[in-house]
């Protein structure tokens, strides 16, 4: 358990107090191309500001613009979406419907191609995957913020509730919902997808039967946060991009992986000598009732 929980504060590390993070903390300023100017993660009026949490000694980002810096996931995607040399742009939260005119959400990015007259050539979907936080991240957000110049090697184990990445409902809760609903639209109309990602987070996802480039259908970007001591920021860093088919990914996403079935027996038995053993206070109904 690190000392410290936060990872990255309004875009600086905790340990940053140059006179940029300075100012973005106090601003409340978000440098990774957010809608607006400043930070609207949870509260726009009194934003959580944290970008990334630390685990373990790995840096995991927590919020999904962070993953928007200098626009690399888009450029990124484009290569796996459209032959080299191909316009496109981007467009952020399109909103997508199935047959029966039902919301199947948002798609984060969608990247359209489009020719010399401006007309749309073709379309993917890139789709962001964060991770959820479990415990607290508020509360030592808030008590870095008191005082950063302070707070900046902080030791915050010992507190209830320390943040950690929860991988297993960022993956159940989040990616395979978005796999099923949008990324299987965008399959049926014969689409691409590609999806950026932690490599904290891709590390726990089942091993994914891959392909080649050209035969894929969906591309996971998977990236890390690397430190620049000169800088002293964390440079969002591509790390290798895997191809795979939909519906083999989809597969290993969304199945279980079986535990020894003679353990489940045995806690079926033990429920079952414990109910017979123990029968629960009741009356008999009478059968002529």
């Amino acid at each position: 358990m690190p000392n410290h929980p936060l990872g990255e504060v309004f875009g600086f590390p905790p340990e940053n107090i140059s006179p940029e993070a300075s100012r973005h903390r106090r601003s409340r300023l978000c440098p990774f191309n957010n809608k607006v100017p400043n930070c609207t993660k949870d509260k726009a009026n009194n934003p959580l500001g944290v970008c990334s949490i630390v685990t373990d000694d790995d840096v995991i980002i927590t919020c999904p613009v962070r993953f928007r810096e200098k626009w690399l996931i888009a450029e990124d995607a484009a290569s796996f979406f459209f032959p080299t040399g191909t316009s496109w742009t981007t467009l952020t939260e399109v909103r997508l419907k199935d047959k029966f005119d039902k919301s199947a959400g948002n798609i984060d990015v969608v990247l359209v191609a489009y020719d010399n007259l401006g007309k749309v050539t073709d379309f993917g979907a890139l789709e962001v995957q964060a991770v959820y936080i479990s415990g607290n991240v508020r509360n030592p957000f808030e008590h870095y913020m008191l005082d950063p110049e302070s707070n900046k090697l902080m030791d915050w184990r010992g507190q209830p509730n320390y943040p950690h990445a929860d991988y297993l409902s960022s993956s159940r809760k989040r990616l395979a919902p978005q796999l099923i609903f949008k990324g299987g639209i965008f399959n049926a109309w014969n689409k691409k997808t590609a999806v950026a990602l932690n490599k904290g987070f891709f590390d726990t996802l089942p091993v994914l039967q891959e392909t080649d480039k050209n035969k894929a259908e969906v591309a996971w970007l998977v990236y890390d946060l690397v430190l620049n001591p000169s800088t002293k920021t964390y440079e969002l860093t591509l790390l290798k991009t895997v191809y795979t088919h939909f519906d083999e990914s989809l597969a290993k996403i969304t199945r279980s992986v079986p535990g020894d079935i003679g353990l489940f027996v045995e806690h079926l038995q033990q429920k079952v000598t414990s109910k017979l053993e123990y029968p629960p206070d009741t009356e008999t109904i009478d059968a002529t009732f």
